[in-house]
């Protein structure tokens, strides 16, 4: 597995854990799920509860495939076990990726503008700067624009484990810890 890409997921797994117990639970992906549509005001009530089923799919995923002790907590060697197992958990990937990226972009034209995008990636905790430099690496059009099919890849790929040198490492930037 790529250095990146354990980088890229121990910042998931820190913005995730929205409590701050050091673990992730239900109780996170409620917060952070509330934080993200909060973060959509022009959203309509479908993209905002896809999204929301999106997060639930999200922690039932982790919860199913890792949780043999039944307590409810996922720790980070648990999450990273499953997170970077593409047959495990690409389709949950897949469907948090495009109810994101649907969320980001309610007018339906397929882009989706600066504004929406970094308050999208900020409702989920990461850095404005490198929110910015993500965005930029996406290639915006002249009127400031990335396409919605470029953010899903994106989202995607963030969570490849051989996959490096992607815009998604703009994320980790100098958020690593």
């Amino acid at each position: 597995m790529r250095t990146e890409a354990t980088n890229r997921v121990k910042l998931v797994f820190n913005l995730l854990d929205a409590n701050g117990n050091g673990v992730l639970d239900s109780d996170d992906f409620d917060l952070m799920a509330s934080r993200v549509i909060e973060a959509a005001p022009h959203s309509d009530k479908a993209a905002k509860d896809a999204m929301v089923a999106a997060f639930r799919r999200y922690w039932t995923t982790l919860s199913d495939e890792l949780d043999v002790d039944h307590d409810g907590r996922i720790s980070f060697e648990e999450y990273t076990a499953c997170v970077l197992s593409p047959e495990r958990f690409d389709a949950t990937v897949s469907d948090f990726a495009e109810s994101l990226a649907a969320l980001g972009d309610p007018d339906g034209d397929g882009l989706i503008e600066r504004p929406a995008f970094v308050a999208l990636m900020r409702a989920i905790g990461f850095e404005r700067a490198n929110v910015d430099t993500l965005f930029d690496a996406f290639e915006p059009t002249e009127d400031d624009r990335v396409k919605v099919t470029t953010w899903v890849v994106g989202i995607k790929d963030y969570y490849s484990p051989e996959k490096s040198g992607i815009p998604g490492d703009h994320l980790v930037g100098n958020t690593a810890a």
